[in-house]
């Protein structure tokens, strides 16, 4: 794991910043409810009625809960190395936590499936080039063939003054939706310090790199990008 990974996995272990996460994706991340919702519709699209969904960075269940209660039949198992963000997705999922598997780990700690689909939503820019690859490829090999999976995390342009511009545009989202001034800044210099991002155009490639095919973005919005692929 690099240090600006475990940088924020120790601050998902940290229980004052798990009792603040429900509300801080919402400032920073445009859209957030319908991202979730596009989500349960694309993989609807081939998922069975009595689906089996992987969740990589299950943490927090904000996506376990809107499937959940979309759809009725689904089954989910959802994986994160963070046991406090495990414990506050099963609180969230209420009354449905039981149609969920929660495991601590990451993808290699996952069941082999294979799945009808899965999703990867606000987790894969916390990882390097080489082991969002080896990620992607983890959670292909856990599918069945021609199942949808679902990324979405930031991304946006890398080249020379786009990155700060981009960054300044977060943190101008996050203050506007009513994120504490001075706790957004501090946000922007922990991105900015330990999240290595890449360009859409690399992430999408990461994921033809991992095997998957028919790939499509399906969701732009500021600094943060969504796509669909197949197994």
């Amino acid at each position: 794991m690099t240090e600006g990974a475990q940088h924020f996995l120790d601050s998902f272990n940290d229980p004052d910043a798990v009792a603040r996460y429900t509300d801080g994706p919402r400032r920073f991340v445009p859209g957030l409810d319908g991202l979730h919702r596009m989500t349960g519709l694309l993989l609807a699209e081939h998922v069975p009625v009595d689906g089996q969904v992987l969740v990589l960075g299950a943490g927090g269940g904000a996506e376990l809960k809107a499937m959940a209660e979309a759809h009725a039949g689904w089954r989910f198992t959802g994986v994160d190395p963070a046991g406090p963000m495990l414990d506050l997705a099963a609180r969230v999922l209420g009354a449905n936590a039981h149609r969920a598997d929660l495991i601590e780990g990451v993808i290699d700690d996952a069941p082999r499936g294979p799945f009808d689909g899965a999703t990867c939503l606000l987790t894969l820019h916390f990882l390097p080039t080489e082991e969002r690859i080896r990620t992607a490829a983890e959670i292909r090999a856990r599918l069945k063939p021609g199942a949808p999976f679902v990324a979405a995390h930031g991304s946006f342009p890398q080249g020379a003054g786009q990155r700060e511009r981009w960054l300044d545009r977060y943190a101008a989202f996050a203050i506007a939706s009513g994120g504490d001034p001075a706790q957004v800044a501090k946000g922007r210099a922990a991105v900015a310090a330990h999240v290595a991002m890449l360009s859409p155009e690399e992430d999408e490639d990461v994921l033809r790199r991992a095997g998957f095919t028919g790939i499509e973005q399906f969701y732009a919005a500021f600094t943060w990008r969504g796509w669909v692929g197949y197994a």
